[in-house]
């Protein structure tokens, strides 16, 4: 707002006469904020006699009009109203001129002048929950309007009886800026002029009961840093720089291409650094292992940093902790120029009760079901989602594409789906009911989650959708046309579980096991799957990936060692947590992250953990260079069992074939003992196989038993040197 430090007034001339007086309700609703209308009574309105002016600020000693450079004070008609009736025939242009106590004066325009600034179409796609942009519409947007700079405020409160703009420009008092009610819609708005990017505000809401209480935004696209929680007007003034991406994304399939993913919390990945800092270290840390991808923990607004991001406050605003909105951009956008895919957390599932935010937003459950048994998630203590409620599912999808549209991000991986799912999750009888059909299944979700899909593909070409999916819903990955949920991918968390629970015996018991490695293939095909070591599993007293594998020191890595390679070789994408590529021993915590320490040549001049980081590597670069191990992940015939019923030797074997039909060999030997002339009955007509990549060589801290040379079928089979606890892989010799 512009200040003019004026100690006079600049008016001349006769005192203006009072405006008629308010009707005592319409003035007690006023001043109560529990008004739907403010512009009926505040600005300039015709009546009989000349043109009523009104405004309401409450801490101002004294008002006044002023038209035409011309000053005319206004009438206190206490509680902080001031009128006049000026003897005019129609509304001029003017602003305000507002005294205080301490002095100085402050001239600005008057926001309730002003028309809508939110439009009919808006309003429409709002009331069919189909506006696929709604960060566009909602929340808080610097626009120039009426050729006036300042910022629309705008939020969806059906319930509540007056919603006004608090904010560090009002000392927290919503009192002299009512906002006006735009009818069945729900929503709520109020154009400020003056105001601009970096003021702090919440919306002031009075219920229908007549509680009063401050909400932060709902659509807010940028926060204060926790523990505050206001929220900020912002605007992006970035510039993006990887067009070349976008466009090989567009055109890419993500089923047939290499996809592996490095797993990020950023806040502890490099503790201290914000998103700028990072953006300096991060791609070229994951380019130099050779993953396609990271996946970013929730970096949505969240107030309690030991939930990880997946208690979420802020739904379209990045987390202030590490930056600004466009510091989030500049991030993913050196990733992308890195030749580097990110993909995000988002958790449309549930949200936290936090007083100032979505929970009971204006006074009734509004984002949350009213059915309590609906709305409450019996395993986190927090709110479900009211995916039949358009306005709440329109919510969830815009935010969907806000995320891929607005910071380029190349893959939403879905959090807690089956909680979404089943009616009956983590309930007992009788705290749930059937659906119209008399089953457990949650319609609204499947619907909800169809539309989610339905609409990210359509608007963001080559970006992929990643269910988060425990159970054996059918169709989670087939297309919604065919009555599929949609997504691109599924975790396979029954392969994870699985082979962790193998892979934690002593090898002595593993060959009672062996079905819980070979069972996978019995369903690869059945979706779209992502092998996923998360952060899920080394967290909560499971101990780190290595800390899981039995045996000595050696042993342990040479486990781990061989479990990577046998995960980078089996059907399906591959997920690995941080601090996992280089064998870290301890849990992970987010109060300090990775012990980056371990790769010190002080620490250790044996390759302990830097020899687990170069497998990672030479595992993420033959992957790609090996179109066998990606091209046929969906494609039953790209994959042959050569050894599957070996359990007293514990002993693994298959052939990945790519689409010319060239063939992989990965045979695992998961016995601590060397299997000399180990002999394989491979399929086809390869006079000679190669190692291309063995886990016990010297440089990744192994022994170094290797198959050197070409090697060659004897009387059908291909005898091999099969190291102790390790992977190898070949390919045909040329």
């Amino acid at each position: 707002m512009a200040l003019r430090d004026t100690s006079k007034p600049e008016s001349a001339g006769p005192v203006p006469a009072a405006a008629p007086a308010l009707h005592a309700d319409e003035r007690g609703r006023l001043l109560a904020g529990a008004h739907h209308d403010p512009h009926a009574l505040l600005g300039a309105h015709p009546v009989d006699g000349g043109i009523a002016f009104r405004a309401l600020r409450p801490f101002a000693r004294a008002v006044s009009v002023v038209v035409d450079g011309e000053a005319r004070p206004l009438v206190s008609e206490g509680d902080g109203l001031f009128s006049c009736l000026l003897p005019l025939d129609a509304i001029p242009e003017y602003t305000l001129r507002v005294e205080y106590a301490e002095g100085g004066a402050q001239e600005t325009h008057d926001p309730y002048r002003f028309l809508p600034a939110l439009g009919e179409l808006d309003l429409h796609l709002i009331r069919e929950g189909r506006h696929e942009q709604l960060w566009k519409a909602l929340g808080a947007e610097p626009m120039v309007h009426q050729d006036v700079a300042g910022t629309r405020f705008t939020v969806w409160a059906p319930n509540a009886q007056g919603v006004r703009v608090a904010g560090d420009f009002t000392f927290w008092d919503g009192t002299a800026f009512p906002m006006r009610s735009l009818g069945a819609s729900g929503v709520w708005e109020l154009f400020l002029p003056g105001i601009g990017e970096g003021a702090r505000y919440k919306f002031e809401i009075t219920s229908r009961h007549g509680a009063r209480f401050l909400k932060a935004d709902p659509m807010a696209r940028r926060t204060e840093a926790p523990p505050d929680t206001a929220s900020v007007v912002t605007a992006s003034h970035y510039t993006w720089g990887d067009g070349d991406w976008l466009e090989r994304r567009a055109r890419a399939t993500v089923h047939d291409a290499p996809f592996s993913v490095y797993e990020v919390h950023l806040a502890s990945w490099r503790p201290g650094l914000g998103y700028r800092e990072l953006a300096e270290q991060l791609p070229s840390y994951v380019k130099d292992l050779g993953f396609t991808h990271v996946e970013l923990m929730p970096v949505a607004e969240h107030p309690f940093g030991g939930s990880w991001g997946y208690q979420v406050t802020g739904f379209y605003a990045p987390t202030a902790r590490l930056g600004g909105p466009d510091d989030f951009k500049y991030l993913i956008d050196a990733l992308h120029r890195a030749g580097i895919g990110v993909i995000m957390d988002w958790v449309p599932a549930h949200f936290p009760k936090d007083d100032w935010a979505l929970a009971r937003f204006d006074g009734e459950p509004l984002y949350e079901p009213g059915d309590e048994r609906r709305a409450e998630h019996p395993d986190w203590g927090t709110y479900e989602f009211d995916l039949g409620r358009t306005e709440v599912r329109n919510f969830l999808v815009a935010n969907a594409v806000y995320w891929c549209e607005e910071f380029h991000i190349d893959g939403l991986r879905v959090d807690a789906v089956a909680s979404m799912l089943y009616l009956d999750y983590s309930r007992e009888d009788g705290q749930w009911s059937p659906n119209m059909f008399g089953g457990r299944e949650d319609l609204d979700a499947m619907a909800f989650l169809q539309e989610m899909n339905a609409t990210v593909y359509r608007r963001a070409p080559g970006v992929v959708t990643i269910a988060e999916e425990s159970t054996a819903w059918d169709g989670v990955t087939r297309p919604t046309d065919s009555g599929g949920l949609g997504f691109g991918l599924k975790w396979n968390m029954g392969w994870m579980h699985d082979s962790l629970e193998y892979i934690q015996h002593e090898p002595v018991h593993r060959k009672y096991h062996h079905h819980e490695m070979t069972f996978s293939m019995v369903y690869a095909y059945s979706e779209n799957y992502v092998l996923p070591i998360s952060h899920d599993e080394v967290v909560h007293g499971k101990r780190s990936l290595v800390s899981k594998m039995p045996g000595d020191w050696w042993q342990q890595r040479a486990n781990l060692r061989a479990y990577l390679a046998f995960m980078w070789a089996h059907p399906g994408k591959q997920l690995l947590f941080m601090g996992q590529e280089f064998a870290q021993g301890a849990e992970w915590s987010e109060a300090h992250g990775p012990d980056w320490w371990l790769l010190d040549p002080g620490y250790s001049a044996e390759p302990d953990h830097r020899g687990v980081r170069d497998l990672v590597r030479d595992l993420n670069t033959r992957y790609r260079g090996e179109p066998a191990l990606w091209q046929r992940d969906t494609d039953p015939g790209g994959f042959c069992w050569v050894a599957c019923h070996s359990a007293d030797d514990n002993v693994f074997a298959f052939v990945r074939y790519d689409v010319d039909g060239n063939p992989l060999l990965a045979v695992s030997n998961f016995s601590p003992v060397v299997r000399h002339d180990y002999g394989l009955h491979v399929p086809g007509d390869v006079p000679g196989w190669r190692e291309v990549l063995n886990t016990d060589a010297a440089r990744y801290g192994g022994g170094d038993v290797l198959n050197s040379g070409t090697v060659k079928p004897e009387n059908g089979l291909l005898p091999l040197t099969l190291p102790p606890l390790a992977t190898v892989w070949l390919t045909p010799a040329m």
